[in-house]
């Protein structure tokens, strides 16, 4: 019986050791309007349905956070095991006198277990708290102690966490929210790796750039820290609700010492304990952006200016480039603000335009500016307007949109040397006026078949059709290989081609120039290529290139170099390439294609 009894008590023993237990933890003394953390504490146990407690004299900002630790370590042959979850409430003191902390609760394999209740004394505003900071008993681990650091000792989830920590708890739709992603520590850290990061489902992030390093020192909760940013970023959350960012768990050792005495005095061994470490989540509650959305709103939320330039300002031309420029200044998100949709009159060439961004990552958002250029050519002279526009943002701290009134601008076009760009003729040919007025139409009364044309149009066909037959049947006798002869005069064609250019390069003559260069290059290309000209494009052109054997960087000079002569053509004011040096690059590259032989093909066509 005696024995039974002592085996009882030893059982007994090991279930209370490894018995859940729910504290709290708190500062005794708070500064009126000071913000002051409250966790709790739960080991040894996986809850649920955690109630927060009722608080008077304090308001809640931020909370519960949660956050998961678990340590095991072996150590002279001795396993030792612990987790605990923490979950943490940022309160404000509002007034002077008694903050009342009201239990807390949370549910345990079944069972609930509650927290004391207990009285925080707020000081007036100015006054200087006392030292004693904790109000739950035991001492917990001083920073960078090595004789209260001993390897026996477990490492707790106050002693070495990681949090997430978000800059506002609610924000709107665009609006931007740092998270930084902390590591608090005790203990030093000899190695630290990350194992799953928290996932960012719903946002767009920015990455601030940081070097994680223990050179800081935090107070927290009345507790010294070593500290490291792990990570920091912007995020910009895309639609509304509810966000959460999900905990990651990281791989940590720590640095413990075994302490001994010696005749030289107390020795402090390392020790590396290898854990185990989970983050908390965090959520964040993001506002939808207030409805009706004006019709000029494309999505920018923060503070922005907009100003407007037009380069040059005056004399302008027709056939010459002109740039109009629109400059987006302020802060939010800038970066991922849209090109607005200039309307530009009819008789110009638009072009797409050309977007710069200049931003800076600040504390909390960005801030800079997006330059988008619209490049545009006159084609007829006389007066325009380009008509005045909105821009429209969301100021999430005024709750509200704002709008900008962009004024027109009046642009007197003079006749100017050149002709119509092909891109203007070709977005201008789809559909003709109707022609009306006298149409000639005459009444016929005779019969078709008594006119002799009408028979001779039977007989043309026929006779041009044998006579079709005969000259293909000799081209077919003299040209067996239609490719390879195609291929064979392209570099001749091309040649008398570029001696044209030639020409109205030394008469100064640079619309011609380009003309000419352009039908040497593309008629090179196809005939060189066998490309119809009905597939005559850029990227056929590349491709049978590449098919073909050319390498890749003699495939981009030649692509280049009709991008170049294309762009001279349609903007002759733009373009500052010498005629001559052009011509010789031209004549340069199609000597390299013609001393390139055609890539054997393993597959004959038939």
């Amino acid at each position: 019986m005696k024995r039974i009894i002592n085996i009882a008590i030893l059982l007994l023993a090991v279930l209370t050791a490894q018995a859940a237990s729910f504290t709290v933890e708190a500062p005794r003394q708070v500064v009126e309007g000071n913000k002051f953390n409250v966790t709790f504490v739960l080991k040894n146990g996986e809850g649920s349905s955690f109630t927060p407690p009722e608080v008077s004299g304090a308001k809640l900002i931020y909370g519960p956070s949660v956050s998961h630790s678990y340590s095991s370590s072996w150590v002279n042959g001795k396993s030792s095991h612990s987790s605990s979850e923490e979950y943490t409430m940022i309160y404000k003191a509002t007034q002077t006198g008694k903050c009342h902390i009201g239990a807390a609760s949370i549910v345990v394999d079944g069972k609930r277990h509650t927290s004391n209740a207990f009285t925080i004394e707020v000081l007036p505003s100015g006054s200087q708290p006392s030292h004693q900071q904790q109000t739950t008993p035991g001492a917990p681990t001083p920073y960078s102690d090595p004789l209260t650091q001993s390897a026996d000792k477990s490492v707790s989830g106050k002693d070495l966490f990681v949090r997430i920590e978000m800059s506002k708890p609610r924000v709107y739709e665009q609006q931007a929210v740092v998270c930084t992603i902390k590591l608090y520590t005790k203990y030093q850290i000899s190695q630290f790796m990350p194992t799953i990061q928290p996932s960012f489902d719903g946002f767009l992030i920015e990455e601030i750039p940081v070097q994680p390093s223990l050179n800081k020192v935090e107070v927290l909760n009345g507790e010294r820290y070593m500290t490291a940013i792990l990570k920091k970023c912007i995020l910009y959350p895309q639609q509304s609700g509810k966000l959460t960012i999900t905990s990651g768990n990281y791989d940590v050792s720590v640095v413990q010492f075994d302490t001994f005495k010696s005749i030289f005095g107390t020795i402090s061994k390392p020790v590396e304990k290898d854990l185990k470490v989970t983050s908390n989540s965090a959520t964040i509650n993001i506002l939808p952006l207030p409805e009706p959305k004006p019709a000029s709103f494309t999505g920018a939320v923060g503070r922005f200016n907009v100003t407007t330039d037009l380069k040059p300002a005056t004399g302008h031309k027709t056939y010459s480039a002109a740039s109009y420029r629109y400059i987006i200044s302020g802060t939010g998100n800038i970066k991922y603000i849209k090109a607005p949709e200039i309307k530009f009159p009819e008789q110009f060439d638009v072009y797409d335009p050309k977007t710069d961004v200049l931003v800076n990552d600040g504390a909390g958002d960005m801030s800079g500016k997006v330059v988008m250029d619209y490049t545009f050519i006159p084609q007829y002279a006389g007066e325009f307007d380009i008509p005045a526009g909105e821009f429209t943002y969301f100021d999430p701290d005024a709750g509200k949109y704002e709008t900008i009134t962009i004024p027109s601008r009046h642009l007197s076009v003079a006749k100017g040397e050149g002709q119509p760009s092909n891109h203007y003729r070709m977005k201008n040919m789809d559909i003709r006026p109707i022609k009306s007025g006298d149409l000639g139409l005459k009444k016929s009364h005779g019969y078709i078949v008594d006119n002799w044309s009408y028979w001779l149009w039977f007989l043309l066909p026929l006779l041009a059709m044998v006579a079709l037959l005969l000259y293909y049947r000799k081209q077919l006798k003299e040209r067996a290989d239609v490719r390879r002869m195609r291929s064979k005069r392209a570099s001749k064609v091309a040649q008398r081609r570029l001696k044209a250019a030639r020409g109205f390069a030394t008469r100064g003559d640079r619309n011609g120039f380009y003309a000419e260069m352009l039908n040497a290059l593309w008629g090179y290309m196809s005939d060189k290529l066998s490309i119809p000209v009905s597939e005559l494009s850029k990227d056929n052109i590349n491709a049978e290139l590449e098919q073909y054997g050319i390498d890749e960087q003699l495939r981009k000079e030649a692509i280049d170099l009709i991008d170049k002569c294309e762009f001279a053509q349609y903007a002759p004011e733009l373009a500052q390439s010498d005629m001559n040096a052009v011509l010789d690059e031209a004549a340069g590259i199609i000597d390299r294609l013609e001393n390139v032989k055609r890539k054997k093909t393993t597959i004959e066509e038939s």
